[in-house]
């Protein structure tokens, strides 16, 4: 066997966001594979310690454009739950109705890159089209396409009327009509079939010995959903709605679960504005955080994403710690990508819909000498500035 490292990243053509894989290949085919993370450090766990509650609810729901409302809203009800308050049921069904229009918009995102990278660009042109549809709808009921800010601490900051439940209904019966569409092509479309079936292959036993979260999961026949198994805001016995899995394991099996889990979205997105409880959208909380820690968690698009807060009973807390569901991914993609081809390392690392900014996290510097030490968001933004002066980047 003559084996020889191929390094990818972290800055390479095929690679939205800056990370670094060493591939082992032997001719086409993946003999190993190595990551390395950290090269996207944006200081936002360090920046939260420097901030007041109010204030890091919206720095941590730029830790991802795709995700931003699901990192806001872990992050409300863990200090919702330090606080020791619970928001009104309108308030909770308005919440569970955001996340689940960014679903929407992401599993159509995603479904339009998938198609993209196999260079089906006609699937990717359909779902960024209907894609508008839902950005519309989150557009009219926050304000905004990306970052809705709907979510503090005591339910939401925005209410739905009449004309707005409506319009929202019209638009996910417009989706709802065409994703069936989607689901067909994905599922028998001869080309892109022929594509993904048995590429990136994860058997079930390999999925739970990984810990692979979300859609990557559930396409490999685990029944898990933090939705159903640890039920938060409105699900559980409010809001019905069913776990899809698939047992391929594949990248087609991943196609057909995003695409059955808009079906789905479809669904709760008609339970929650057919049934959207009267009074209140939130109750008044605190400034000051009590005394506590506390882990709280939601399911995000790429599956489960977790906080863990500890509070020192002032406005502003002693740690945050995000755990985004890439990062809990990347073991189970490297062992899918082991024994594959070179040509099907981009559909089966865009398969579990990677996202870098949510993943990178780190604290610890080390100088020249060995010595470690912790950096304070005002050193670590000073660093920032010099590093692009130097460089004649005037900020």
């Amino acid at each position: 066997m003559s084996t020889f490292i191929l390094p990818v990243g972290p800055q390479h053509p095929a690679l939205k966001e800056p990370t670094s894989f060493r591939f082992m290949v032997d001719g086409e085919t993946v003999v190993d594979a190595d990551l390395r993370l950290g090269y996207n450090h944006r200081g936002i766990e360090k920046g939260c310690e420097e901030r007041t509650y109010i204030q890091d609810l919206y720095l941590l729901e730029r830790v991802c454009g795709i995700c931003s409302n699901v990192h806001m809203t872990v992050f409300a009800q863990g200090v919702e739950k330090l606080m020791g308050i619970e928001p009104p049921k309108r308030g909770l069904f308005i919440r569970c109705l955001m996340g689940e229009l960014e679903r929407v918009h992401s599993h159509l995102l995603w479904l339009g890159v998938a198609g993209h990278e196999v260079g089906f660009d006609t699937f990717f042109m359909y779902t960024w089209r209907d894609r508008e549809i839902v950005e519309d709808i989150l557009e009219m009921i926050s304000g905004n396409r990306v970052n809705y800010g709907m979510q503090t601490f005591g339910g939401v900051r925005r209410d739905l009327d009449e004309m707005q439940i409506k319009k929202a209904l019209d638009g996910i019966a417009a989706l709802k009509a065409r994703t069936p569409y989607y689901l067909n092509i994905g599922a028998s479309e001869p080309t892109l079939v022929a594509r993904i079936a048995g590429v990136g292959v994860l058997p079930k036993a390999k999925a739970l010995e990984l810990n692979a979260a979300g859609p990557t999961t559930r396409a490999s026949g685990v029944d898990f959903d933090v939705r159903k198994d640890d039920p938060y805001a409105g699900f559980g016995e409010h809001i019905p709605f069913n776990i899809v899995t698939d047992e391929g394991g594949d990248v087609l099996a991943r196609v057909v679960v995003r695409a059955k889990e808009l079906m789905e979205s479809y669904n709760i997105c008609e339970y929650i504005l057919k049934n959207l409880p009267a009074g209140d959208i939130r109750v008044k909380a605190p400034r000051k955080v009590p005394e506590g820690e506390v882990v709280s968690r939601a399911e995000a698009q790429r599956g489960e994403c977790i906080h863990y807060i500890r509070s020192n009973g002032t406005d502003k807390p002693d740690r945050v710690k995000v755990r985004a569901p890439t990062l809990a991914n990347w073991p189970a993609t490297l062992y899918m990508l082991r024994g594959g081809y070179v040509a099907d390392i981009p559909i089966v690392m865009a398969a579990i819909d990677p996202c870098l900014s949510c993943t990178d996290r780190m604290a610890i510097i080390t100088d020249p000498k060995g010595n470690e030490k912790v950096w304070n968001w005002e050193t670590l933004r000073q660093y920032g500035i010099d590093f692009y002066r130097k460089r004649g980047i005037k900020l």
